[in-house]
């Protein structure tokens, strides 16, 4: 019956469902998982890297992560080359705010003007919804620190904590019974690993299939960080998740 209505973004089914957006969301729940929460000193972002070969250098690919301005960084499941198209209109569209009222760009604002342009792939004949979701956090001095996530639809919506991607509704239950009001940016780090090793598929976890980044504060100046793979270790080591090296002992 769906095939008389998935032919265009534009149909609606006799349901009332737009079928393409449902597939473009089907495909991100394929996609390696990311979770983010909100931590009251910063926000932590984790994402599962897909390692596809061990001939890839590892450390100039980045795959989850990405910065969009001083004040805001992503995590992203799906698709990357349209996520690229997509990171790219954001740090545009940030500098462009930056240039005209020489203030960073309020994040919920940057996050709405992303989703405009991802809700008109939706409406418009001869196009495709684009298939990746975000996690985006980032600090502004109306509301802090802030976690927001948005999917192919166009919708996005603040979360304390929040996780994308293969397994999302899993990891979002245990989100649920973990996460507290007051945790740390540590605190967040650990939980967020600890929700990826029991919904990721594979048995073990190092720092070659992780990504951890976090949004604080640092003397009054947001930063942005990649967490180092050594650090990562240690910290999946404290977690019991993995042994110890023979270096580290």
């Amino acid at each position: 019956m769906s095939r008389r209505y998935d032919s265009r973004t534009t149909i609606f089914s006799p349901e009332g469902r737009l079928y393409q957006v449902e597939y473009a969301m089907e495909a991100i729940g394929n996609a390696g998982s990311a979770i983010g929460i909100l931590a009251k000193d910063g926000v932590v972002l984790v994402g599962e890297k897909k390692v596809i070969s061990k001939l890839l250098e590892t450390s100039t690919s980045v795959e989850k992560m990405y910065k969009i301005d001083d004040h805001v960084a992503c995590a992203v499941a799906g698709i990357m080359s349209d996520a690229n198209i997509l990171i790219n209109t954001a740090r545009l569209q940030a500098q462009r705010y930056t240039f005209a009222y020489q203030e960073p760009m309020p994040l919920e604002q940057l996050v709405q003007s992303l989703c405009d342009t991802k809700q008109g792939y939706t409406q418009y004949g001869g196009l495709r919804p684009f298939g990746v979701s975000f996690l985006f956090a980032g600090w502004d001095k109306n509301y802090g620190f802030q976690l927001y996530m948005s999917d192919p639809s166009g919708n996005f919506s603040g979360w304390k904590a929040a996780a994308i991607g293969a397994n999302n509704q899993a990891a979002q239950s245990i989100l649920k019974q973990d996460y507290k009001d007051d945790i740390t940016r540590e605190e967040a780090a650990q939980l967020a690993i600890k929700v990826l090793s029991k919904t990721m598929d594979s048995t073990s976890l190092n720092s070659e299939k992780l990504e951890l980044a976090e949004i604080f504060l640092a003397d009054g100046t947001v930063r942005f960080q990649m967490c180092p793979s050594d650090k990562l270790n240690k910290m999946l080591v404290k977690s019991g998740l993995t042994q110890p090296s023979a270096d580290a002992q």
